[in-house]
């Protein structure tokens, strides 16, 4: 499945359109995570298990987006986005959503 954030593919044509597709998870952060994040942002530094949690879970959700688009028959997800927004006070919501389509090479 080839995934991206543009609309057009260079050396293809889009020859089907298939409609949104998107993957969706929402996560919370856990107690012990909440209070290590508040001490590391007092002294600065990456939050290491915060970046894995989100890197996972940006993974997940272009997984579930790529199988939605294949159960579509398409082979190829163009304008490719993510939106994370915060629910409440522990929760991220994490969506990638994109255009369904079929290609072929020129």
């Amino acid at each position: 499945m080839l995934i991206t954030t543009t609309n057009d593919i260079p050396g293809h044509e889009i020859t089907d359109v298939y409609g949104e597709v998107f993957g969706l998870t929402v996560r919370s952060r856990n107690a012990l995570s909440q209070f290590g994040a508040g001490l590391k942002s007092i002294m600065g530094g990456e939050l290491k298990g915060m970046t894995k949690a989100l890197v996972d879970s940006r993974n997940d959700v272009i997984q579930r987006m790529t199988e939605e688009a294949e159960a579509k028959g398409a082979n190829a997800i163009v304008a490719m986005r993510f939106d994370t927004s915060e629910m409440g006070d522990t929760w991220t919501e994490i969506c990638a959503y994109g255009t369904a389509v079929r290609i072929n090479k020129v």
